[in-house]
């Protein structure tokens, strides 16, 4: 089997005008761990050749390259059958970009430039100040930035009194969701992130309540936009993005908690309790139906 490897080796090296190497006539052990440098080769001629299978690996254009020698004789082996990439040889960066098959990505996965509250600052210190104008200019810098995304938003559609509407639907969906413990439905709701922190919550609650009571009062005290932000996912394509925009919900609510028998073990459902919660939707401008979806909240 060895033998016959070689002299297929041997022969396609031939081919394409390649000096054999010395490490060609080894045994197949004496190659596994060994690194060569390949001589410049026509890159040109074959690599027109290989681009015509369906699984084509781009090559690097240069002088030299240096490959371990186990990934240029399986090249060289499975080049006729066009099986570029095998088991045996990782497949480079190339390849891994340009492959067969893409990965969409549904979620960033993070907060991007979380919001914070800003330190107040006097009108003397902003304006007649070296810190007041870094200051100023740090501000303008994320106030556009926030324009900037709503302005991009705007163009599929946006429409702030009709986000506000499905926000507030979609906060009163994932509360009542937790209280109840329904965590399939609540799947849909947030994106992967989120959902694996508000699993561990649900669990970590009924371990110490039973059942939980929970009712927003309407109308909410207060809505409002505190951040907008836009997440580039691909340099080549700015048209790929995800939009996430930062709420903050300032809502009357009732809360109560049972144990196993029923007996209340807090709250107090009769009462109502002024509760500020900030919240990031976040949106795929890109993906076909995306929908907004919960991706963190920020306690301050």
């Amino acid at each position: 089997m060895a033998l016959r490897r070689l002299q297929t080796i041997r022969s396609l090296y031939q081919t394409v005008n390649i000096p054999e190497s010395s490490y060609l006539v080894r045994s197949s052990r004496s190659y596994s761990n060994s690194v060569v440098s390949v001589p410049r080769i026509n890159c040109w001629s074959i690599s027109s050749t290989l681009y015509k299978g369906h699984n084509a690996l781009p090559w690097i254009h240069g002088s030299t390259t240096t490959l371990r020698s186990t990934m240029v004789a399986e090249l060289v082996i499975y080049m006729n059958d066009t099986r570029l990439v095998t088991t045996q040889a990782k497949a480079p960066p190339q390849v891994r970009q340009m492959g067969s098959f893409k990965v969409s990505m549904l979620s960033p996965g993070i907060i991007y430039e979380p919001y914070g509250p800003r330190e107040p600052i006097s009108f003397l210190k902003r304006w007649f100040t070296r810190s007041g104008w870094r200051r100023t200019k740090e501000d303008i810098i994320l106030e556009l930035k926030s324009a900037y995304a709503i302005a991009k938003l705007r163009k599929f559609g946006y429409s702030k009194q009709k986000f506000y509407v499905e926000a507030l639907n979609l906060y009163k969906e994932i509360n009542t969701l937790m209280a109840n413990g329904d965590k399939t439905s609540l799947r849909k709701a947030v994106t992967e992130k989120m959902y694996s922190g508000l699993k561990n919550e649900i669990k970590q609650r009924e371990s110490m309540w039973s059942r939980v009571y929970w009712e927003m009062v309407e109308p909410v005290v207060k809505i409002r936009t505190l951040r907008a932000r836009l997440i580039g996912v691909d340099r080549t394509d700015l048209s790929k993005v995800f939009i996430q925009l930062t709420l903050e919900f300032l809502t009357k609510q009732k809360f109560e908690a049972y144990d196993p028998k029923g007996t209340i073990i807090a709250g107090d459902k009769s009462k109502e309790v002024l509760v500020r919660d900030i919240w990031v939707f976040e949106k795929s401008l890109f993906h076909p139906g995306a929908y907004w979806r919960l991706c963190g909240r920020i306690k301050l």
